[in-house]
């Protein structure tokens, strides 16, 4: 299997704000209170925005520095690649990585713009919510047409306004919103209320996927405060089986039934054990619960309504048609620490041909899916031919990949003592 011949879709990467952004889209009269970037005494850039303070964490920005200088410390914009926040270096690293599309989650807001949720001034909260979305699709995306699946944040306080920015963000092309894995801990009505329901109905209306990433509700899974920070990182994905689990036995999926929606950054090799699980617990318990299905299976149910990713996922490539195949995409998840780049493509080629998996399939799993899912038409702007991994990275000829050190003392310095069970708590986006 040829490396070279592949096409690379990633439906789950990550985006760290530029200080500017907000210089085209806010309207005047709420201009001085948007977030801005202040550098801090120790060093690092944070966004303040009305009393908060937030950090970039360092795990959220590593691409292309040696594992050693990792952590979870807040960084500066000068300590990361430029790919991170610069949207010109960041197609010049997808084309290095072979990468043809990417969609890219928040940093600063949280994954499901809880920042904006929790600032007591909704309508402050409104215009900065649509101002970050209009930067997302007017700027960042469309700088280059054809390279990104847009994505909107979601107006968590308010269904009625979140449908209809799920609306007006659609007029614009966007097919994806990314949401909470659990509104409930964030002091929302639960999946099973009724309360989301013009959303669900707004989000089926525009043929938009939910994108449900790890740590959008603000919660990961820790067993004790002195616990580890491995423990954390580790367990990740058990917030996202949590989601599944949620939404599937829900009254939305049944009331709802062209919602579509995606686990971000979730991993797949877990999924065969939920499927069995999940009818396991229909056949023993359905009768006395009340959960009701029809003539399908609760795993019937999870394929048509779940897109499933993963980085590099062995288990999950070998038991790929016990999750379906059409339930799988691939994620790059640059530039957070999980991430291959630039060398994912030959990390996925080696794991697939370990396990046999044909062309067919790996062509659903890097892009096919992506596109179907997203309705995302790269094509339309990208020739196939151009699209390749191969002629991605021809694109980028000389562009230094080149792991090297960012480090200038500053985290040498501030790792001594730090407080890993505050900065972990702190890293939850």
């Amino acid at each position: 299997m040829l490396v070279d011949d592949l096409i690379m879709v990633s439906v789950d990467d990550h985006l760290v704000e530029p200080p500017d952004m907000f210089d085209q889209t806010i309207p005047a009269r709420w201009r001085d209170r948007a977030p801005r970037v202040v550098r801090r005494d120790d060093g690092s850039d944070v966004w303040t925005f009305e009393g908060s303070v937030i950090p970039n964490i360092g795990l959220n920005a590593v691409a292309g520095r040696p594992k050693d200088e990792y952590g979870i410390e807040p960084t500066a914009f000068d300590e990361m690649r430029p790919g991170c926040y610069d949207v010109h270096e960041r197609v010049k690293d997808m084309d290095a990585g072979g990468v043809l599309g990417s969609m890219c989650f928040p940093s600063f807001p949280g994954f499901s713009g809880r920042l904006f949720a929790a600032t007591p001034d909704k309508d402050l909260a409104l215009a900065v919510l649509q101002a970050y979305n209009d930067w997302h699709v007017d700027v960042w995306c469309a700088a280059y047409p054809g390279r990104f699946i847009p994505m909107g944040l979601p107006v968590l306080w308010d269904p009625e306004l979140c449908a209809a920015e799920v609306r007006r963000l659609a007029a614009k092309g966007v097919h994806s919103l990314t949401f909470t894995e659990n509104p409930a801990t964030l002091g929302f009505p639960s999946f099973h209320s009724p309360h989301w329901d013009p959303l669900w109905r707004a989000l089926c209306d525009t043929a938009t996927v939910l994108s449900v990433h790890l740590g959008s509700s603000g919660q990961l899974a820790v067993t004790a405060p002195d616990a580890p920070v491995d423990v954390m990182i580790t367990l990740q994905p058990m917030n996202i089986c949590a989601a599944a689990a949620d939404l599937l036995w829900s009254r939305v999926i049944k009331e709802h039934p062209d919602l579509r929606i995606a686990l971000s950054e979730g991993g797949t090799g877990w999924i065969p054990y939920f499927l069995d699980r999940l009818d396991r617990t229909y056949d023993m318990h359905h009768l006395w619960t009340g959960q009701d299905f029809g003539d399908r299976l609760p795993s019937d149910v999870f394929r048509e309504h779940f897109l499933t990713c993963f980085i590099a996922d062995p288990v999950g490539l070998q038991l790929r048609h016990d999750i379906g195949i059409d339930n799988i995409s691939w994620e790059c998840d640059y530039p957070h620490s999980d991430s291959s780049w630039p060398h994912a493509p030959e990390e996925l080629v080696r794991v697939a041909s370990h396990y046999d998996v044909p062309r067919d399939d790996l062509d659903k799993i890097t892009y096919q899916n992506a596109m179907r899912w997203y309705s995302y038409d790269p094509f339309a702007h990208v020739p196939k031919e151009s699209a390749t991994v191969a002629a991605r990275r021809a694109a980028a000829a000389g562009h230094d990949v080149s792991i090297r050190s960012f480090d200038n003392g500053r985290f040498q310095r501030t790792r001594k003592g730090a407080d890993l069970g505050k900065l972990a708590t702190g890293a939850t986006a």
